[in-house]
C-alpha cells in the first residue's frame, strides 16, 4: 500500500496551525528570499545544528526555544526579505509587454544558443592556455564521446556533476574537461595534458 500525506496535512498534524497567503504571495516571497538570501544559515542559524541542543517535545517547545535563543535572526531574515519584496514591487511596474517579449527572446534564442554552444568557448580557452589550436568534433567523434580537440588531443567536455553519475553506461577514454556553470559564467577544470 502506498499513501501520500500532503504538506498541508503534515503541517496541521505536527504544528497544529497553518497560515494562508494570497495567491502568488509565497512565490514572490520565495523569489525575494532567494535574492536576499534571508534564510541562509548565516542569518537564521544552521537549523540542523540548532535543533540538537533543543530538548523540547513538540512544535510549541521548539518555537519557544527558538524565540528565546534566536528571535533576532527571524527579524533580520524578515527585514532582508521585505527589502527585496520592496525592490520587486518597484521593478514590477516597469515590466511591460515589450520587456517580457525581449526576455522570452533572450531566453529562447540567445541563452539557449550560448548554452548549447559554450563547448567551443571552452576548447578555445584551453587551447590558448596550451598555446595550440582547437577544433570541434564531427559526428563520428561525437559518437565516441569526443567533443573536440586541443591540438591533436581528443577531449570530452562534461559538467562536473558527471563524476557523480555512476549509472552512466558510456565509457569515455579521452581526456576530460569538466565545467561548472553559474550566473557569472563557466569554471573549467582538467588534468594537465
Amino acid at each position: 500500500m502506498k499513501i501520500k500525506i500532503k504538506n498541508n496535512d503534515l503541517i496541521k498534524d505536527i504544528v497544529g496551525n497553518t497560515k494562508t497567503y494570497p495567491k502568488y504571495a509565497t512565490q514572490i516571497i520565495n523569489l525575494a528570499n532567494q535574492n536576499a538570501q534571508g534564510t541562509r544559515p548565516h542569518t537564521v542559524g544552521q537549523l540542523s545544528e540548532l535543533i540538537i541542543p533543543f530538548q523540547g517535545k513538540d512544535y510549541k517547545d521548539w518555537e519557544d526555544w527558538y524565540f528565546t535563543n534566536k528571535k533576532e535572526c527571524l527579524e533580520q531574515a524578515s527585514e532582508k526579505i521585505y527589502e527585496m519584496v520592496t525592490n520587486l514591487k518597484e521593478v514590477i511596474n516597469k515590466i511591460d509587454k515589450k520587456m517580457v517579449a525581449d526576455w522570452v527572446e533572450d531566453l529562447v534564442l540567445v541563452k539557449t544558443f550560448v548554452g548549447l554552444s559554450f563547448q567551443k568557448s571552452i576548447l578555445k580557452t584551453v587551447s590558448k592556455l596550451k598555446n595550440t589550436t582547437y577544433k570541434m568534433a564531427d559526428a563520428v567523434d561525437e559518437a565516441k564521446g569526443i567533443d573536440g580537440y586541443i591540438g591533436e588531443i581528443p577531449v570530452s567536455i562534461k559538467p562536473i556533476s558527471y563524476n557523480t553519475k555512476n549509472m552512466l553506461r558510456e565509457k569515455i577514454t579521452v581526456k576530460m574537461i569538466y565545467y561548472t556553470k553559474d550566473k557569472n559564467g563557466i569554471t573549467i577544470e582538467f588534468e594537465d595534458f
